[in-house]
């Protein structure tokens, strides 16, 4: 039976950026068609890549983790796919940054119960730090509103800002779409 390996990388958002990770797994020598990349949040496992993965996985083969929390952030999840792709599909995972997080070493008991410990206590941190940067972010949010800050795209004041572009515009015989591009607005149907 040839087995094979693969390689797991999430970040949260498309703007984050995967070189940390993917030159980690390029320098254990996966093969760049073996590693699958999701810009997701970890808040579940409903990623594309990650479904896409599960598939291929065989019994025998290696999967590498940069870190747990690239893995997801619920532990009961976490946990749950450890369990499918150790258990049921009867593949190995390797954590690079926690090699106790190894299943392909320690297989007898205490080698598994020290895993499992592991792993409990590292979800939970994962999970724990999603939930503090939510609420970082939703006191940041109150905050900047509380101090009459405007978040989102910045105000224009519409009325003026319009007639005075279309009155450039009529000035210099243009249409909607050169009228728009003067003001550095997009053209955007109404919904």
């Amino acid at each position: 039976m040839t087995t094979k390996t693969f390689g797991y990388i999430r970040v949260s958002s498309k703007d984050q950026n995967i070189d940390r990770q993917l030159n980690e797994m390029l320098k254990l020598g996966i093969n760049e068609r073996d590693i699958f990349i999701d810009k997701e949040s970890g808040k579940n496992f409903d990623r594309p890549q990650y479904t896409a993965l599960k598939q291929c996985l065989r019994e025998g083969d290696l999967l590498y983790i940069k870190s747990i929390d690239r893995f997801g952030r619920n532990s009961k999840e976490i946990k749950k796919e450890w369990e499918t792709i150790t258990s049921e599909i009867k593949a190995d995972i390797k954590v690079i940054e926690m090699p106790l997080l190894d299943t392909t070493q320690h297989k007898d008991t205490l080698g598994t119960f020290v895993s499992d410990l592991v792993l409990q206590v590292l979800s939970f941190v994962a999970e724990k730090e999603r939930e503090d940067i939510n609420r970082r972010q939703r006191e940041g949010i109150e905050s900047a509103k509380a101090k009459g800050k405007h978040l989102g795209r910045p105000k224009i004041e519409i009325l003026i800002f319009c007639y005075t572009i279309s009155v450039q515009g009529k000035l210099q015989g243009c249409c909607v779409i050169v009228i728009l591009q003067l003001g550095h607005l997009k053209h955007q149907p109404l919904k």
